[in-house]
């Protein structure tokens, strides 16, 4: 695999090698990603891209990718520097969307579903909506309703994400679970 080195240069997307998502132990690769500064692009099982994004910690934003759009992550590109630059990894985002020629889903329609916590109120089913509506001004209780929503959703995420083999530990942040939010801690 020509590995992505740490210079500044800007590789075409084309010239990076994708690698696998997920490894055969069913992990994000943490050896080349953990800690490291950089772009990656997120391919779906088809290598369309998916999304294009950049990161402090690579490894760490593949996680909230991954189970915030575990459909969608299947192969993986990128590009590390040395030394933190908004700017540099701006443009190397901007050249890879140019590339590309259109921009992913992910960068544009999509873009919450790729970048925000999980908001589990659109999620509600009219019933559990009209009880949250009705506990108007009990904050108490539209809390509870709010996290056993998310214990729902997250046991779901986290079956679908075992089916496809993910073997990984993945803790959700309890303290946005009474906001009625999913994201990883």
């Amino acid at each position: 695999m020509p590995s992505p080195n740490e210079t500044t240069s800007i590789p075409t997307l084309e010239s990076l090698e994708a690698i696998a998502y997920l490894d055969d132990r069913g992990q994000i690769p943490e050896d080349p990603l953990t800690k490291k500064v950089g772009v990656y692009a997120i391919f779906d099982t088809d290598r369309n891209l998916q999304y294009i994004g950049y990161s402090r910690d690579i490894y760490a934003s593949l996680k909230q990718h991954l189970v915030r759009r575990p459909q969608q992550c299947h192969w993986l590109k990128f590009k590390t520097i040395d030394r933190p630059s908004r700017t540099i990894l701006e443009e190397i985002k901007s050249a890879w969307i140019a590339e590309n020629g259109t921009t992913p889903p992910g960068n544009d329609s999509e873009e919450k579903l790729w970048t925000d916590a999980i908001d589990i109120k659109p999620l509600l089913s009219p019933a559990e909506r009209e009880r949250y509506e009705a506990a108007f001004g009990d904050e108490l209780a539209q809390s509870k309703l709010l996290k056993q929503k998310c214990r729902d959703i997250e046991a779901e995420i986290l079956a679908d994400l075992e089916r496809r083999g993910v073997k990984m530990s993945l803790r959700f942040n309890p303290k946005l679970k009474d906001k009625g939010l999913l994201d990883l801690k």
